[in-house]
């Protein structure tokens, strides 16, 4: 017997802390209107996330039975600029070429291993340039 595709209701985009989610807002604003059991999501989001770091970007699917799955992507490139830079914030004024920190060649490598699966670049060296450019976009320079 075949088995019968579930309906999706619909989907959230959310991003939360790794390993921290609980039912207050964000997480209880985007799912709680489409009845899903909250505390399921975020012990089963906070289970598979306990060994990452950072902001999670996760895309839930609800279907129409209350059900739900997720999947979750790497930290955003910004994160990851940030910590290596060692600033708390990008720079507001890019275009006045005020720096605020900056990172080498060596750690945008690091970054796309680490995000290589959620970019969109067919190699390394053009996912090393969509970091440098968020990179540049944020006041941080890149040497080496």
């Amino acid at each position: 017997m075949a088995k019968r595709k579930k309906t999706i209701l619909g989907y959230a985009k959310l991003e939360i802390p790794a390993g921290k989610a609980n039912p207050a807002p964000p997480v209880g604003t985007a799912l709680g209107p489409r009845g899903v059991n909250l505390m399921e999501f975020c012990g089963a989001f906070n289970d598979k996330t306990k060994s990452m770091e950072g902001p999670i970007p996760v895309v839930v699917t609800v279907y129409q039975d209350r059900t739900f799955t997720f999947i979750t992507k790497t930290p955003p490139a910004s994160y990851f600029l940030k910590k290596y830079a060692k600033i708390k914030k990008g720079s507001s004024e890019t275009k006045k070429a005020r720096h605020v920190g900056s990172v080498t060649k060596a750690q945008i490598l690091e970054i796309v291993k680490i995000k290589k699966q959620d970019l969109n670049a067919y190699d390394d060296e053009a996912a090393a340039q969509m970091i440098i450019g968020s990179a540049y976009s944020m006041g941080i320079q890149v040497k080496g």
